[in-house]
């Protein structure tokens, strides 16, 4: 592949909501283009960036792929990203690496929660925008009702460039806005010239209008003619309109029909004309060396670096870590430095990605996208040299609140299990495996339900591996709330030396819940020697790992020594923690015990509309409503205090009752008394589990 200059490149990431066309509008690119000799079709599992075997059988994107679309001698890196919301962490990754966006709008649905996600996103990265209404071809597809609803939540932003002519309920051509001339479609590729329906006269001159004003908006040379009743040419509103785009004052809308390959090619050339090159982007990141701003802005003639933006493991394959340029150019054998590991290495070949097809590139320059292979290298490092080593900002990622227990399916397979979900770890930073030792678990944490079973079938197709997904335990806490006074006497005779150890012990709330136990003592003329302290301290620590309730760890206890005897022959450490271990068993369940669970302090982030189903939802999960607040953005940000264990399969209610617009994060916030039922369910199910 020819190198390509920083001028030359465009960076843009496909979003929008799942099954709005971005997959199918990236297979036309490519077969545009010439990447592909025929178009892929989701259906048979045979298109370019649908490549994995799960996508292929559950007919969606899962992973973020790329292909570098040549068009008029320019490269357009396409990055198709996931529509769906559990595959958030692909999407993030993607927009992090691109420099504008096409929000791709499924003509016979409109406007869906996921388009307004990837409006978010784009606000979030500061990513110029263009919708794409797909599906034009089809009878029910409404251009200018998406163009309303756009117009209605974004305002005056929204700028279509085209205008659909309709022939029988056909899509036959189209209205450029810009040139105020009208073609129809011949074939697939060809169209001719023709008159503009009359019945697109008024929409035309109403876009037309807005457009203009918005052109002469960016000079006061401009204003002045506008005004004045002059006419732009059509370079002058080119110009104009690049500006406002890249800008984000100006979001185009153009439409299409992937299937059938109507206005792909025009859309390419809108992204040429209005979408910047990363020569018009600012990176800035710190000079380790001397703690300077090193302003990289994608310019060719600084010091080398690059960030990796993405991860690509696969056993077949292996593992590639997928770059951007940021400064200077990235050739083969370059010596390299990875800031964040703070170790040199060479980086023999280079190259980019067409789906799962590596090819080979002679040079990266600034602001290109490509791959290295082999490195140890993780996402969101940054590479430069070791003269001028160089740190980038870390894009966020997503927290992932969704999780469940893990178990290898067979025996002795749990090491396998344990290296197959590192390596997925490595290219999916929203997904986490972590080992639960208090109750004796191992849990894996994702985006949703349906991102933890994809994860378990990739450890089946491509580790060979199986494990199953079950419910998890709930870390609670056992406790006392009242006082209780003990005696407990060790005595054991076998022949030769016996075993004697005999505490006096009273047991109280310590009103710290943070700690285990505290101990204390105070005996008085020796009828405990001090050289047996440790030993009953050491009884209590190793009592209150497992309650005597049910079997859950132990806080809030104060333990006292205030008493017992001792035989100067037979006594020893041994028996003495021994009898405080009894005395603790014996004293714990004189003094009230109750379990305690985790409360999580939930924020739930809605639209208006949907807040009081998820208050009333929260309510029957045992939530304390805690605060309201609008984010003046049509949104309810809610909080309350939510059992850790009614969070159990939230993510997907959450999704069902609002159409997956509703978000929520919680984090740890203390542990309160469960009611009785929950008690007697858990004690009773602990039981079943030691039986």
């Amino acid at each position: 592949m020819n190198v390509y200059t920083t001028d030359k490149i465009r960076n843009v990431v496909l979003l929008g909501h799942g099954g709005a066309g971005k997959t199918s509008l990236l297979e036309a690119m490519a077969y545009l283009s010439g990447i592909t000799s025929r178009l892929g079709n989701i259906t048979d599992g045979t298109t370019l960036s649908d490549y994995d075997k799960e996508e292929q059988s559950r007919k969606f994107s899962i992973s973020t792929s790329m292909a570098p679309i040549i068009w008029n001698n320019n490269k357009i890196n396409v990055l198709d990203a996931p529509g769906y919301f559990d595959f958030i962490g692909e999407v993030e990754e993607a927009c992090a690496a691109a420099d504008a966006a096409i929000i791709v709008i499924n003509g016979k649905s409109g406007v869906e929660v996921g388009t307004q996600k990837a409006w978010d996103l784009c606000e979030k990265y500061h990513l110029p925008r263009m919708f794409y209404i797909s599906n034009m071809d089809y009878d029910h597809a409404s251009y200018s009702k998406v163009v309303e609803n756009l117009t209605e939540l974004y305002g005056k932003k929204i700028a279509p460039l085209y205008l659909p002519i309709r022939e029988n309920e056909k899509f036959t051509g189209y209205v450029n806005v810009v040139k105020q001339k009208a073609r129809k479609y011949v074939d697939k590729q060809n169209k001719v010239e023709c008159e503009i329906p009359d019945y697109l006269m008024d929409d035309l001159a109403s876009y037309r209008d807005t457009m203009m004003e918005s052109v002469a908006e960016t000079s006061e040379e401009l204003m002045e003619r506008y005004f004045g009743g002059e006419e732009f040419s059509e370079a002058e509103i080119i110009s104009a309109l690049k500006n406002n785009v890249s800008s984000t004052d100006m979001v185009p809308v153009t439409m299409g029909a992937s299937l059938s390959l109507q206005g792909i090619m025009i859309l390419l050339d809108d992204v040429i004309s209005y979408f910047p090159s990363p020569a018009d982007r600012k990176i800035a990141g710190v000079n380790l060396k001397n703690n300077e701003v090193f302003e990289a802005d994608y310019d060719f003639s600084k010091p080398k670096s690059a960030f990796v933006w993405k991860t690509i493991v696969d056993p077949f394959i292996g593992k590639y870590s997928m770059i951007k340029v940021t400064s200077g150019s990235i050739r083969p054998d370059d010596m390299l430095y990875d800031t964040e590991e703070q170790t040199e290495f060479r980086a023999g070949k280079l190259y980019t990605f067409e789906g799962s097809k590596p090819r080979e590139v002679a040079e990266l320059m600034a602001g290109d996208i490509g791959a290295l292979s082999k490195l140890d290298a993780a996402t969101r490092d940054s590479i430069s040299t070791k003269a001028n080593p160089i740190q980038f900002g870390k894009f966020e990622v997503s927290t992932p609140y969704t999780y469940k227990r893990y178990i290898a399916k067979n025996k002795g397979e749990d090491d396998k299990v344990a290296q197959a979900l590192a390596k997925i770890g490595q290219e999916d930073l929203t997904m986490k495996a972590v080992n639960d030792a208090e109750n004796r678990q191992t849990l894996l944490y994702g985006m949703g339900d349906q991102h933890l079973d994809i994860i378990i079938s990739k450890l089946q197709s491509k580790y060979k591996v199986e494990a199953l997904l079950e419910r998890p335990a709930v870390a609670f806490r056992e406790t006392i709330r009242k006082n209780s006074d003990v005696d407990s006497k060790y005595k054991k005779q076998s022949g030769g030396h016996g075993q004697y150890g005999h505490v006096k012990m009273k047991f109280e709330p310590s009103g710290e819940l943070d700690k285990p136990f505290v101990f204390e003592q105070i005996v008085v003329g020796g009828a405990v020697p001090k050289n047996y302290f440790p030993a009953v301290e050491k009884g209590i620590a190793e009592s209150v790992v497992k309650g005597p309730m049910a079997g859950y760890p132990v806080v809030g206890v104060k333990a006292i020594l205030y008493d017992g005897s001792y035989h100067p022959v037979d006594s020893s450490e041994q028996a003495f923690k021994t009898a405080s271990s009894m005395a603790f068993k014996k004293g714990f369940m004189e003094a009230s015990p109750v379990l305690l669970e985790p409360i999580a302090s939930v924020k739930v982030k809605v639209p208006d509309k949907f807040t009081g189903d998820v208050m009333g939802d929260l309510n029957k999960r045992r939530g304390r409503v805690l605060g309201m607040n609008p984010d003046h953005k049509g949104n309810t940000i809610i909080e309350a205090d939510v059992p850790q264990s009614e969070l159990y399969g939230y993510s997907t209610q959450l999704r069902s009752m609002t159409g997956g617009s509703g978000d929520f994060s919680y984090e740890f916030a203390r542990y309160e008394q469960a009611p009785a039922d929950v008690q007697e369910k858990e004690i009773e199910a602990r039981k079943a589990e030691e039986s």
